[in-house]
């Protein structure tokens, strides 16, 4: 009994130390917007009845979809980063699961949960996220982008994450991990004209903010690949961001004949680089386009994993820091969409400036 009292004492000191260093850790934080509103930002769960999920085809097809917005006033509770089955469904894909999910999980950002939009109609960009990634790891480009004035809508993929909490408590998982990369792209397509064809009836409180002519659409890794598929079926998006994603399915010989934006990392998306598929897409991209390649950067410098990793001592030696790769991907995919949906003068896409040394030009 004595060494089991001992035992017990033991283990609870034991617990009450890493409650304490959990505690006492600093919480995570995305860097705040540069721009010059206040963000807004609301969760919308929607669901197609007209279409089985491709990966559990015993319902509907189900989306979570994160909005944020230009705010009349900052107002409200700073939005959650995930919930913590979410935080530890990531953690445990992403191979930390000793990182704590409650840290993960009480990150903030600034966007502020149902704050009253600013009126008026403005230019919609729709944001998709890697294979296996939750859609809030695109959380920092959102609201970047939303400070200065657009609306945007970041779709979570449903089965195509690892965690993805839902309104009703279920939580799901990567039903598609493991399956041929190549099936995505049509799927996502279809998922982002649902979204559109949501915000923008004449019924959705949306369509009072969204302007129908002026939409746009990034995405990082599988999210980037899906972008030309997505824009070959709905004519409605008229700018494209590639972020990081290998170009598998080739763009239809007829092309692309509106503005899109390649922006990777210089170890593999250069001409002479590994990666053969940018090249390959280059010519059928016959609008407006820019190639741009992010010296140091690796897969996670466009998405908040690599501000993230970083608080979280993961960070990589000879890496880009993680705030700077925010702040070029935050400068670059925001002045793309300022020039090519509202028609903003960017001199920062016309080539090379002093103060951004890790940019380089393919055009």
């Amino acid at each position: 009994m004595r060494r089991l009292l001992v035992a017990l004492l033991t283990l609870a000191a034991m617990v009450s130390v890493v409650s304490r260093a959990s505690a006492d850790a600093p919480s995570l934080r995305l860097p705040p917007p540069t721009g010059s509103h206040p963000v807004g930002s609301t969760d919308l769960h929607l669901v197609d009845d007209a279409r089985r999920d491709p990966w559990v085809p015993t319902g509907s097809r189900e989306l979570m979809v994160s909005m944020f917005y230009p705010a009349l006033l900052s107002i409200g509770q700073r939005r959650p980063y995930l919930t913590t089955a979410e935080a530890k469904a990531f953690l445990t894909e992403s191979g930390l699961p000793d990182v704590d999910p409650a840290r993960v999980a009480g990150t903030r950002s600034s966007a502020r949960v149902d704050a009253p939009p600013l009126p008026g109609k403005r230019a919609l960009v729709v944001l998709s996220p890697g294979f296996g990634k939750p859609r809030t790891t695109l959380t920092g480009l959102a609201e970047e982008l939303a400070s200065k004035g657009f609306v945007v809508a970041v779709i979570g993929h449903n089965y195509e994450s690892h965690g993805t909490a839902f309104p009703d408590g279920r939580v799901t998982e990567c039903a598609a991990c493991g399956s041929d990369s190549t099936l995505l792209p049509p799927i996502r397509s279809a998922d982002v004209s649902f979204v559109l064809d949501t915000l923008t009836r004449g019924s959705s409180k949306w369509s009072w903010l969204i302007d129908r002519t002026r939409i746009g659409m990034a995405g990082h890794s599988i999210g980037g690949y899906s972008s030309p598929t997505a824009m070959v079926n709905d004519q409605r998006i008229r700018a494209g961001v590639d972020m990081d994603g290998r170009l598998w399915s080739p763009i239809p010989a007829s092309g692309i004949d509106r503005p899109f934006l390649l922006l990777g990392r210089e170890s593999e998306y250069t001409p002479a680089g590994p990666d053969t598929t940018w090249a390959g897409s280059w010519p059928k991209l016959t609008g407006w386009k820019r190639w741009i390649s992010v010296a140091a950067a690796g897969h996670a410098s466009f998405t908040d994993v690599g501000v993230l990793g970083e608080q979280l001592g993961l960070s990589k030696p000879g890496l880009l820091g993680g705030l700077r790769g925010m702040e070029l991907t935050r400068a670059y995919v925001s002045a793309f969409f300022d020039a090519n949906l509202r028609g903003g003068r960017q001199p920062l896409l016309d080539g090379p400036v002093t103060g951004n040394p890790e940019i380089k030009f393919w055009n």
